[in-house]
């Protein structure tokens, strides 16, 4: 018997070697159109849900499972963009490889048994690094992005073409056998188009030309984009858009951002979509004509390295997705979505077969759309017997504030405010966005591991309690402030930050030198005045240094400076570094768009006037030292590393490294980064990213009501809190022991409190009534006779999961009857079964996955008549190896 780690290993072997393979052997191929319903595949008009994955956030050995995830939810569709600055570094050197082998992820998509849309753009935004564009664009004699401009159509040609053909190459388009059944062209355009005029006008119709001459075999879209051509699919991106419409009668209505999250910024609160709210956008859209629906992310993943966007976006995109960055389910949004799709999947016959639903108002905020066949099943394939009595219907109350009772086909239904009801046989109910029956699962980051101490005696205490720690201490080397290397230059005047580091690195120093005359000391002390360093602007960051000490700094988007400053008698060395936190990925003109100083630099304040630096002699060096040695691998240049202690923590501008071992188990890993300041960090030479413990306000976290319009302000939390301090470690970078873990710190923290992580969801909840619809796992997939079953009126049931490998060890609480509050917060009610705690315990514990019917019969008779009861339990999930449920390292 192969123990359950092999048999994970064995799987994540078996999925490498297929995806080798090229997905034609997977798939028969298929022609892909679309009318003005739905896209048409092989024939057959179909309504389709999408998932946001991007490649790069992810490694490869985390695909197979986001895909299975995703599927597993419902999912039909994968979509995501391709990332030009990831696979063309330099100019006309290509990278498809590592986390950007996009050859093997859509093979492994194809795998799978599900579709690809590819977003080529090759504008992107994605809140990541430039907008996806290579900064060498920029450098491009005469080009202006993303307009009626030669040098960029051409370059945006030619990479286009690159990307097409290579999926041409592999067969990887449906035609082929393959997954890909629709490509998209350019980018959210339609918001920008105005600044450039006739030449944006010009641009989309050449973009559209260009994007269909490349003969792909499949359907382009351009989303956000009113002036579409003809051919070219137009598509809605928001929180809501069951109001769309296309430009054109003959196209489908296509969703393909809908964004269930937000991004965050450093310093900022975290912003939450609740799953009610999402649910019910979902289910309003197809109620109202969509047909394709894309969730912006359903994994949202890691910023690695130096890819976030911005200014100033988190190294997490988590963008609370229903796959969190670390691969985990976010429960109670996935499983809730879960049901929502295969709801909408009961009702696709119907869906497919009507060109347009029949509206029905029911009340002042209610109303019904009604799906029945009308069109002569010809068209589709379908046989007359497939499209008899073929009929749904989505019930909605767009009320924000009041439950309301319709009658709809003679009958009562009761629907919560801001919902909808879902009927595939027009009849009953299977499914409301308002009642979540899911599970919850509560994510903690857990099993403390240290990556270093000097404590020795309490190293071997916890070695002997079963802990894996580290016995090496920190060591510490410090970088140079200030120009470093024989590879700098002078020239006279400020050049634009991004001229000079080509992105290379986030930092650029600045030097020249001062002379202070004792007449401009006199002067400042007989009148009372300091001198003044004046920038017109800076962005992101600025650090200023006078002969060595760093007295003053900016941080923003557009920041004037003036900064008092202290001389000396004689020449004084001022030091300026400038530093990104992303480079902007939104705007238009972002070929012009730079970083660092801006305008004019002087010196206020002296006896003979203002000092102008704008024309001074300036020495500039291109990062650090650390990034160009590459201190952060193990066998990077030598560099003289000291050991560190607790008395001697250097101040800023130092690098650390020590050694950590790889936590036990599957669970994802994480470094807790909370006791550092802000810097960048590597495991084993992988950069894992930026990190800044900047806090969010203390005050705009309010009590979520799912219940209108939402916003991105609407619902967040970690009010005062660091925006982020847990960094995610894919367990591929990891070895089992003698991790190399190194720190670039710039303004001072305590590396002695950095911690090893576990990411888990080791308690799961879940509370149902006897008055909630039933699963609709009894339906099976998608099939329409399994409707039959609702007329059997089907036990209501609560069912219970352990993510990964992990069991049901114990039931913490149990309660059918009238039990209060929510997970973590059970309490019974007046209303209790006495025999809750057993009859639950007995049905899950030591299982993976557990289901009981929401019934009096199963907890031996009703503990109450004429209440309508619920069941509320909460359970503990861990390893099988682990019986008393810890988290052992």
């Amino acid at each position: 018997m192969i123990p359950r780690k092999g048999l994970l290993y064995f799987l994540c072997l078996f999925l490498s070697i297929y995806s080798e393979v090229t997905t034609a052997e997977f798939f028969k191929p298929f022609n892909v159109t679309y009318d003005h319903r739905a896209l048409v595949i092989d024939g057959k008009r179909r309504m389709l849900i999408s998932a946001g994955v991007h490649y790069p956030r992810a490694t490869p050995e985390m695909w197979p499972d986001l895909i299975a995830k995703s599927k597993e939810g419902g999912a039909d569709v994968i979509q995501t963009y391709v990332f030009w600055n990831g696979h063309e570094p330099v100019r006309g050197q290509y990278y498809f490889e590592g986390r950007y082998d996009l050859v093997k992820f859509v093979k492994l998509v194809g795998y799978s048994g599900l579709y690809l849309h590819l977003r080529i753009g090759p504008y992107v935004c994605a809140e990541w690094n430039f907008g996806g564009f290579p900064v060498w664009l920029r450098d491009i004699p005469g080009i202006v992005f993303r307009t009626n401009n030669a040098p960029f159509k051409e370059e945006m040609e030619r990479f286009v073409s690159k990307v097409v053909n290579l999926m041409r190459e592999e067969k990887l388009f449906s035609w082929q056998g393959g997954p890909i059944i629709m490509l998209q062209i350019e980018n959210e355009y339609g918001n920008i188009e105005p600044s450039f005029g006739k030449g944006g006008k010009e641009y989309v119709k050449w973009a559209a030309r260009m994007a269909l001459s490349l003969d792909a075999g499949v359907p382009w879209v351009m989303c956000k984009q009113t002036d579409a051509p003809h051919n070219i699919i137009d598509s809605c991106n928001a929180y809501y858009c069951d109001g769309f419409k296309p430009n054109s009668r003959d196209k489908p209505i296509f969703w393909t951002e809908d964004w269930d999250g937000w991004y965050t910024e450093w310093g900022g609160r975290l912003p939450h979509r609740p799953v009610e709210d999402l649910a019910f956008a979902v289910a309003r859209f197809f109620e109202r004509g969509g047909s394709f629906q894309n969730y912006y992310m359903y994994f949202g993943g890691t910023n690695f390295g130096r890819t976030s966007g911005g200014p100033f976006y988190i190294t997490s995109y988590d963008y609370d997705a229903p796959i969190d960055e670390y691969g985990l389910l976010s429960e109670p949004k996935w499983g809730h979505l879960k049901d929502l799709h295969a709801a909408i999947k009961l009702c696709e016959p119907a869906l497919v077969a009507s060109d347009s639903p029949t509206y029905i108002k029911l009340g002042p905020k209610q109303e019904a759309h009604v799906y029945h066949t009308n069109v002569h099943p010809g068209t589709l394939n379908l046989s007359l017997s497939e499209f008899r009595g073929r009929c749904s219907a989505f019930l909605a109350n767009i009320d924000e504030r009041r439950t309301a009772t319709v009658t709809f086909r003679g009958q009562k239904y009761t629907i919560p405010p801001w919902s909808v009801s879902i009927l595939p046989d027009c009849r009953n109910t299977v499914f409301n966005t308002a009642k979540v029956r899911a599970q919850t699962s509560v994510k903690l980051v857990e099993s403390d591991l240290p990556v270093a101490s000097n404590l020795f005696p309490a190293l071997q205490l916890m070695s002997q309690n079963g802990m894996s720690y580290i016995s090496k201490s920190w060591m510490t080397t410090k970088e140079p402030i200030g120009i470093w290397s024989k590879n700098n230059f002078t020239v006279q005047g400020i050049l634009e930050h991004l001229n000079v580091t080509k992105d290379q690195s986030d930092y650029l120093w600045y030097a020249t030198r001062i002379f202070i005359s004792d007449g401009d000391i006199f002067f400042w002390e007989k009148n009372d005045i300091r001198p003044k360093l004046v920038i017109d602007s800076i962005r992101d960051i600025l650090l200023i240094f006078v002969n060595g000490q760093l007295i003053g700094k900016a941080i923003g988007r557009s920041v004037k400076v003036a900064q008092t400053l202290q001389f000396s008698p004689g020449h004084n060395d001022l030091i300026l570094i400038t530093e990104t936190v992303g480079l902007q990925n939104y705007g238009a003109f972002l070929e012009k768009d730079g970083a660092g100083i801006k305008g004019k630099i002087k010196l206020t304040g002296f006896k003979n006037g203002d000092v102008d630096l704008s024309k001074s002699l300036w020495t500039y060096q291109v990062g650090l030292q650390g990034e160009f040695l590459k201190f952060y691998l193990e066998d990077g240049e030598k560099v003289e590393w000291a050991e560190l202690t607790h008395d001697a923590i250097p101040s800023m501008f130092a690098w650390y490294k020590t050694y950590f071992d790889t936590p036990a188990g599957t669970d994802p890993v994480a470094i807790d980064l909370a006791s550092m300041g802000k810097g960048q960090a590597w495991v084993n030479g992988h950069h894992i990213g930026r990190y800044w413990t900047l806090v969010a306000p203390k005050d705009g976290c309010i009590a979520c009501d799912y219940r209108g319009p939402y916003n991105s302000d609407k619902c967040t939390t970690n009010c005062g809190k660091p925006t982020q301090t847990w960094y995610h470690v894919p367990r591929s970078w990891l070895q089992a022991s003698h991790n190399l873990l190194v720190i670039f710190e710039e303004i001072g923290g305590n590396p002695f409190d950095i911690s090893v992580k576990i990411r888990s969801a080791r308690t799961i909840c879940a509370k149902v009534s006897e008055s909630h619809y039933p699963s609709l796992s009894k339906f099976g997939d998608s099939d329409f006779l399994g409707l039959d079953l609702l007329k059997s009126n089907v036990t209501p049931e609560i069912n219970l999961y352990c993510q990964g490998g992990d069991v049901i060890s114990s039931i913490t609480f149990a309660s059918y009857g009238t039990p209060q509050g929510s997970c973590q917060n059970f309490a019974r009610g007046s209303c209790h079964a006495p025999n809750s705690l057993s009859v639950v315990s007995q049905a899950c514990q030591g299982k993976r996955r557990c289901s009981l019917e929401i019934s009096d019969t199963l907890f031996g008779g009703d503990p109450c008549h004429g209440v309508v009861k619920e069941l509320a339990v909460e359970a503990t999930c861990s390893s099988p190896s682990r019986s008393d449920g810890s988290s052992q390292l």
